[in-house]
């Protein structure tokens, strides 16, 4: 028997529904994501993967974890450099002398660490001195911290010609506000303005390789290492040079404050002010991840900028989320009509 409907040759007729009931193309459903994963899913992971308080317990287990690793380490060097001494031949000298050259070059990257660790414990304290200044204070203490201020910046030509019209000025002032505002007006804004264009870069790296790499993990790991860069660079800019181990005490200290501030999640309406409800309707969901991604890193930015600076944010305003992504991401995806400027 044949299948008449199989072997129907002619036009097919489809219903269309009527106009009242047609779904346009801008209004379908999203396409579902194939590798499951949420807008600005990865910025959210390292915040919550890198600003997250160990117990004691766990900080107890792994300081015994190394220490108890580090002996071991120690010993075995140490058995392998006086059995080949006690042999007394030429290859024990040589072991000897590249055990006194690691020891050297350990005791130098220690000194690095901790020297990276002052300089992060001095910003903090010219941050701390300028809130309590500015409640309480004399001149003659403001003129001494902005003195110290500007001898942290005295070594670089980009900031010579800010020091010294900083000085010609400072004779102007005659209380605490207007002294300091003076110094973060003079002083910081220049630093203010190169850590901005730091965060813009990071921003509109993160959200390339987000939008066009569609490999699993690859937009944690992209964002994780240009934050952690970006970081380290906005401390470099204000004074607060780190090692590695202060690069990644630095980071969880802007991550801890990112989501002490409540300020992880994006809304739909600061993606509509960058790119626009009609951008991302012409663009895939990576586009849309991309987008966030980029702006989370932008938060990440702004507080890592809030927490190097050694002057809190008071007549120089924080840059916005907005027109860092705006800059950043300015030919990428597009920029609207109202976007902010």
């Amino acid at each position: 028997m044949i299948d008449t409907e199989r072997t129907h040759r002619g036009p097919v007729r489809f219903d269309i529904a009527p106009d009242e009931t047609r779904v346009a193309p801008s209004d379908a459903p999203a396409v579902p994501d194939q590798y499951g994963t949420r807008q600005g899913a990865a910025m959210e992971q390292i915040v919550r993967l890198a600003g997250r308080r160990r117990s004691v317990l766990s900080r107890l287990f792994w300081w015994l974890l190394g220490t108890l690793i580090s002996l071991a380490l120690g010993l075995w060097g140490w058995d392998i450099v006086t059995a080949l001494i006690a042999r007394n031949t030429v290859l024990s000298q040589v072991v000897l002398g590249i055990s006194v050259l690691l020891i050297g070059v350990i005791l130098l990257i220690c000194l690095r660490e901790l020297l990276g660790f002052l300089r992060l414990k001095r910003l903090d304290r010219i941050h701390d001195e300028a809130l309590q200044l500015r409640a309480h204070g004399d001149l003659t203490q403001a003129r001494a911290l902005t003195k110290r201020l500007a001898r942290l910046y005295q070594g670089r030509e980009t900031l010579s010609w800010a020091l010294q019209n900083f000085q010609e000025k400072q004779s102007d002032s005659f209380d605490v506000d207007g002294h300091l505002a003076l110094a973060e007006r003079e002083i910081l804004a220049p630093i203010d303005q190169a850590a901005q264009r730091e965060v813009e870069a990071a921003t509109r790296h993160v959200a390339t390789v987000t939008a066009l790499v569609p490999l699993a993990f690859a937009d944690v790991l992209t964002a994780f290492v240009s934050n952690l860069r970006m970081i380290r660079r906005i401390a470099e800019l204000y004074g607060g040079r780190t090692g590695s181990l202060g690069n990644w005490r630095l980071m969880r200290s802007v991550l801890t404050h990112l989501a002490a501030t409540g300020a992880v999640a994006v809304g739909d309406d600061l993606i509509g002010s960058v790119a626009g409800g009609s951008v991302l309707s012409k663009f895939s969901r990576r586009f849309g991840e991309g987008i966030v991604n980029g702006a989370l890193t932008a938060r990440v930015g702004i507080a890592a900028m809030e927490v190097c600076r050694p002057m809190p944010f008071v007549t120089q305003k924080p840059p916005r989320v907005t027109n860092i992504l705006s800059r950043g991401l300015a030919g990428l995806f597009g920029r609207s009509e109202n976007a902010g400027s």
